[in-house]
């Protein structure tokens, strides 16, 4: 493996957009994420790279933020973010294929230039260069980036080095394994080691990336199984994963969960449950699924601790919302306590593509067809005027919490 990957990163990127937008500098302005109205409890999202440079850390609650003068508070508006988002990746697309280009997250992306370094008549470093000046040009934003043989290294290579260079890029080959990366330490410093790994493989002497590197690759795999060898890999630089290979998963679902702002009783979780189920019917639908495998999870208030996960099995395949949330509602009277409920997770497994529809013969056909044209009516109807166009008369009960959702992104507003 010795490609040219690209990880680029945008230094803070919510609070460098809300700079940006008020026609501010990132790099002078004390500007945090965070949407004081929901209460000094709330997290802040994100915070200026002028207050990182005053060691205050990105991911934190409102009341830990220390005193600073003219701080400014910004409520998040996630439809921007991902507004800056898509033309930043109109950028990157205009230097590699679609195929080559992996959106690792809203802020951070692979790139593999490895078949475009004759056609832009540049090398990594001269590639990484130009998409820098371009993302400031057109955005305002600043990015880092890393560049490795692989996406390991590429990530890497950002994360410890291209931070602190002069053009805030760093080229690491493999000859920069022992030299760089051997070094790191704490564990929990390299990607994909978090605070718990880092615990247990300190338990074992391991304290830095060099410890790792040279610990016998069978007794890691005997203790922390297939991703003790993958450990120990990645300890050495290696990583064989490729951006344009396409991983299909043996097995596909569908997920709706919901935390709770406050605890709930099981009447009124019953009716979260019931519109859970619709937006769930709504993405089966849209996907052109049918599932044969339905799970509930509730999880009791945090003094009760305790809650259940259970799943039903239907006879055939079927993305009948009405039969569906039956099944929901069944599991739900069956098997929940009468403790309040602070979280709910409803998930439709084991599906697969519809091509036909097939009746069931215990009821009307005629009843069925009418039902899914009302469906598709419903689906059509939230496409056209907003998923808030068309709800239950119940949604209009004051611990519905429907229209609150779908007026966010991610939890936060749009």
């Amino acid at each position: 493996m010795d490609r040219s990957i690209l990880c680029v990163d945008f230094k803070s990127f919510y609070a460098s957009v809300e700079c940006v937008d008020r026609s501010m500098d990132p790099f002078v302005t004390p500007l945090v994420v965070a949407d004081r109205e929901r209460g000094q409890g709330t997290i802040v999202l994100a915070v200026s790279p002028y207050l990182k440079e005053l060691g205050i850390p990105s991911r934190l609650r409102v009341f830990d933020l220390p005193p600073i003068e003219n701080l400014i508070f910004a409520k998040p508006r996630m439809s921007r973010y991902l507004e800056i988002q898509s033309k930043a990746i109109s950028i990157f697309l205009s230097f590699v294929g679609a195929d080559d280009l992996h959106i690792y997250s809203v802020d951070e992306c692979f790139l593999d230039v490895t078949r475009y370094l004759k056609y832009h008549k540049a090398d990594a470093y001269g590639i990484a260069l130009k998409i820098k000046k371009r993302i400031y040009d057109e955005l305002g934003l600043t990015v880092t980036i890393g560049i490795g043989p692989n996406l390991l290294l590429a990530k890497v290579s950002m994360d410890i080095e291209s931070k602190h260079t002069k053009e805030q890029i760093a080229h690491w080959t493999y000859d920069d394994v022992r030299d760089k990366m051997w070094k790191i330490t704490p564990l929990s410093k390299m990607w994909g080691i978090g605070g718990r790994l880092e615990k247990r493989l300190n338990r074992l002497g391991i304290y830095s990336i060099g410890d790792l590197a040279s610990f016998p690759k069978s007794l890691m795999m005997k203790y922390l199984g297939v991703i003790g060898g993958e450990l120990i890999d990645h300890a050495n630089g290696i990583d064989t994963s490729i951006i344009n290979e396409t991983y299909t998963p043996k097995s596909h679902a569908l997920c709706v969960g919901q935390v709770l702002l406050k605890d709930y009783s099981l009447q009124e979780a019953r009716l979260i449950i019931k519109e859970m189920n619709d937006d769930l019917l709504v993405r089966l639908r849209s996907e052109h699924y049918q599932c044969k495998t339905i799970s509930l999870g509730i999880y009791y208030s945090k003094e009760i601790q305790g809650g259940f996960f259970h799943q039903y099995s239907f006879d055939s395949y079927t993305d009948d919302a009405k039969m569906i949330e039956e099944a929901f509602l069944s599991l739900f009277d069956t098997y929940s306590e009468d403790y309040p409920v602070r979280r709910i997770m409803l998930s439709a497994t084991s599906l697969k593509k519809l091509h036909y529809f097939q009746p069931t013969l215990l009821e009307s056909i005629s009843e069925q067809d009418r039902r899914r044209n009302l469906y598709r009516t419903i689906d059509k109807i939230k496409r056209k005027y907003g998923e808030n166009a068309i709800l239950r008369a119940s949604s209009c009960l004051p611990y519905s919490l429907i229209k609150e959702k779908h007026s966010k992104i991610g939890g936060h507003a749009k």
